[in-house]
């Protein structure tokens, strides 16, 4: 009897599909790879995903290789939704916003980040870590990967925002994580089951590895690399904090079935900053004085995604629809103009939000006086404005959408994601970001770069031939060196994307032998028979990821 049989005899309600059309369907995201599941399911509810790991682990001695990956969208750019054995749908059927109200939303893993945004805003209210792909992302996928996006310069990433999870572990029972002071912790420790040995086991690593563990967070804004041990025991303030833990950590540690988020007050009037910057020598002192106002946004883009942009102009109509799409040609006229006097290396993007107009625009105000010498020019957008009316939304169009327009227009080539999310601190850029396109030249990538300026995080999407043997053959090398440059200006190599099949082999690169190896102990007092999603964070292996690259599209 196969896997598929024993689940139904098992009680397992949702659908089962091992189809070659699903599989194949499933066996990509938005990376690079390719890996071909054996099985597709689709839990209806808590007891569906509870029966799927009980079976699993009853089974993993007889069949080694069963495992579950979760998956929503299937949007993760570092191949983190997809495995050899079994990918689990929570887009399907748990995809129900349980209630919402001004301060904070219950919801299930599988609801579309736009679903999500429409019924909190209902109470005036945000969830303000979404991604750039915040039409096409689930609130689940956020959580798995700890996502952040253009306003985590002033709220923080994912992490920051989950009061509380119900996850499903490896003995196959729900229970709900949350943070704990020291009394409750020690009640979850006393317990003489497997939850009370997680606790009890965590604990322990990260009181006895205490000071290695702090000083292993990367000295920047946000890191998505390894698991965010550092967050999980604070001796000062006495919290034990397992949902820093599992925020992030790709579905390696257990499935997650509710999320509750914190939310914040959605501010009604925005305006932008934009200047077209020539000289990138410019950022030394750009950038400070820009996070001298604390903007809720410092992004930009650079001149490839705006070529890009313009050349395949008509795309938006479709995305856009007619209307919009006639605004945001119309809103572009004083850009043309400005475009005749050369093409600018980078475009930044500094937006202001607030209760008022006057408020924006005296912050807005003060800072265009300061960086009058750079010709920057601003907009206001107003509470009644409808917001894709805006001026300012070509932009933010042109930004958001630069990834999907390589994806679907550039027939010739595929977009290939490997040195896609780094950080480095902002004081760094001025001598980083020419080092950095150095590199793109002399591997003879065609990329966009786009990225988050306040946070130095950016996000650089190859052109490439996968199929091509020399193509191929570039990816190793040129991510070798890049990542070499990030980490020499001590950064980090994944700001909001994870680690999955991409980089996960390259954690000890960068938190060193010692931390990985808590990294493993953390994995194995979650998931000592291996259920959760293999081959990611400190268990990925290049040879493994390299094998499974994409060699047809």
């Amino acid at each position: 009897m196969d896997i598929k049989d024993k689940l139904v005899n098992f009680g397992f309600k949702g659908e089962i599909d091992d189809s070659l059309t699903t599989r194949e369907l499933y066996s990509h995201d938005a990376s690079m790879f390719e890996i071909l599941p054996e099985l597709v399911v689709f839990p209806r509810d808590t007891s569906d995903v509870e029966k799927l790991i009980t079976l699993v682990g009853l089974e993993k001695q007889n069949s080694p290789k069963l495992s579950v990956t979760a998956r929503s969208a299937g949007t993760d750019m570092a191949g983190g939704a997809i495995n050899d054995s079994i990918i689990a749908d929570f887009n399907k059927h748990f995809n129900k916003i349980v209630t919402v109200s001004s301060t904070h939303a219950i919801t299930q893993p599988g609801v579309f980040y736009r679903d999500f945004e429409k019924e909190t805003l209902k109470h005036k209210a945000l969830m303000p870590t979404y991604p750039a792909s915040r039409d096409l992302a689930t609130v689940g996928g956020m959580a798995a990967n700890n996502s952040g996006g253009e306003k985590s310069l002033e709220f923080g990433k994912t992490k920051d925002f989950v009061r509380s999870l119900k996850v499903v572990l490896a003995d196959g029972h729900e229970y709900e994580i949350k943070p704990l002071k020291l009394d409750a912790l020690k009640i979850k420790m006393s317990k003489n089951n497997f939850e009370g040995g997680l606790y009890k086991k965590v604990y322990e690593l990260c009181e006895k590895n205490y000071d290695l563990i702090k000083s292993a967070r990367p000295n920047v804004s946000k890191n998505s690399m390894g698991y965010t041990l550092w967050e999980v025991w604070d001796r000062e303030t006495g919290i034990f904090d397992l949902t820093k833990l599992f925020v992030g950590s790709e579905g390696t540690l257990g499935l997650i079935t509710q999320i509750d988020y914190r939310l914040v007050a959605a501010r009604p009037h925005s305006g932008l900053l934009v200047l077209f910057l020539r000289d990138i020598n410019d950022l030394g002192e750009l950038i400070p004085k820009v996070l001298e106002y604390h903007p809720a946004t410092f992004e930009s883009f650079d001149d490839a995604t705006l070529e890009l942009s313009i050349r395949f102009m008509p795309s938006f109509l479709k995305l856009l629809g007619l209307k919009r799409f006639i605004h945001l040609l119309i809103t572009l006229i004083p850009d043309g103009l400005q475009l005749l006097k050369g093409v600018p290396k980078l475009i930044l993007m500094v937006e202001f939000n607030g209760q008022s107009e006057d408020e924006v625009r005296s912050q807005i105000v003060s800072l265009h006086k300061e960086l009058k010498k750079h010709k920057a020019r601003y907009e206001i957008n107003g509470f009644e404005e409808d917001p894709t009316e805006a001026k300012s939304e070509k932009f933010w169009v042109m930004r958001r959408q630069s990834f999907n327009l390589l994806r679907s227009k550039v027939k010739d080539k595929h977009t290939a994601p490997f040195i896609d999310d780094l950080v480095v601190r902002p004081e760094y850029l001025p001598e980083f970001l020419p080092k950095l396109r150095k590199l793109i030249k002399k591997y003879r990538l065609f990329a966009t770069i786009a990225g988050h300026m306040g946070d130095g995080n950016f996000h650089i999407i190859p052109l490439m031939k996968l199929e091509d043997k020399k193509d191929r053959a570039k990816l190793l090398p040129a991510m070798k060196a890049v990542n070499e440059l990030v980490l020499k200006y001590h950064g980090s190599l994944s700001g909001e994307h994870n680690d999955g099949l991409v980089r996960g082999p390259w954690l000890e690169e960068q938190f060193g032998k010692d931390v990985v190896k808590l990294f493993r102990q953390v994995k194995g007092i979650f998931d000592p028979e291996g259920i959760f999603n293999p081959h990611k964070k400190a268990n990925a292996k290049w040879d493994y990821s390299f094998k499974h690259i994409r060699d047809h599209f």
